[in-house]
């Protein structure tokens, strides 16, 4: 049924085979085997491209949902906990080191074992069975991955210590030049990119900026240029030149905790609990 289930996700028995680790010929004999059970056909397959029958959606529903009642069966049963992989940025922030406490404290406990990867590998491996869940900033939506909403938090300006409007407790978009907003280019964050974008009362007249570091180190060279990151990213920074505001009115971003389909519902909510507020 999980054969069957990564192949209707890929529409590709060579993909699907990759992200089971397995030959492609195990893929096709599994699903062939499921068929003959079931007594109907799951899937079409040409030489061009694998698509779902009538039956197949159908089956495909029914299958995840008895995927993850099997995993939420060996919850109930006690099964020890494995270490629990979690996908992160590379900042360390308070709100990370307080969920691993609390699931380390919580009702079946584990042991929180972190692992930096980008935004889209992350979800990759999600997806694939690496990661056990993944955090992700900004609004995502997936079909191969189960995304719920964890905190929100406020957007700040970045920019220069010595900026004109450096010396204020808070600072209005209105303040700022738009000519001078730096953002990183969309493929090192999409999902951030595109919730920053959202806010803006206008897009950014300028080209991306590379990655964030990229994005910093051009923020503190120049007065004219100035940044939004979220306010819990921005804590595990340190920079003699380089200081974060916060904007007004406030400009919120969400984050979002990234499991598997399969994952069982407690444990889903178990994860968001352990990052929410």
């Amino acid at each position: 049924m999980q054969y069957f289930v990564t192949v209707a996700e890929e529409l590709h028995f060579g993909r699907a085979a990759q992200r089971l680790r397995v030959v492609q010929p195990a893929v096709s004999q599994q699903v062939a085997r499921l068929e003959r059970e079931l007594g109907v056909r799951l899937l079409e397959r040409t030489s061009r491209r694998v698509r779902l029958t009538p039956a197949g959606t159908r089956v495909l529903a029914a299958s995840r949902e008895a995927l993850a009642a099997a995993a939420r069966v060996r919850v109930v049963a006690g099964e020890p906990a494995a270490v629990l992989r979690i996908g992160v940025a590379s900042c360390a922030t308070r709100r990370l080191d307080r969920a691993v406490e609390r699931l380390r404290d919580g009702d079946r406990p584990s042991e929180a074992k972190l692992v930096d990867l980008p935004v889209a590998a992350r979800i990759d491996a999600v997806r694939d069975g690496e990661l056990d869940l993944a955090l992700v900033r900004g609004a995502l939506t997936s079909e191969t991955v189960a995304v719920a909403p964890a905190w929100s938090e406020p957007l700040h300006v970045v920019l220069a210590r010595n900026h004109p409007a450096a010396g204020r407790s808070a600072i209005g978009l209105h303040d700022l030049d738009p000519d001078g907003l730096r953002l990183p280019a969309r493929d090192t964050d999409p999902p951030l990119h595109d919730a920053v974008l959202a806010v803006l009362p206008v897009p950014p007249p300028r080209p991306p900026a590379g990655d964030l570091l990229n994005v910093l180190f051009e923020v503190s060279q120049d007065l004219r240029r100035w940044t939004l990151l979220p306010a819990e990213q921005l804590a595990g920074t340190r920079s003699e030149r380089l200081l974060h505001v916060p904007l007004d009115p406030p400009l919120n971003i969400d984050t979002q905790v990234v499991t598997s389909l399969a994952t069982p519902d407690p444990c889903r909510k178990a994860y968001v609990t352990a990052f929410a507020d």
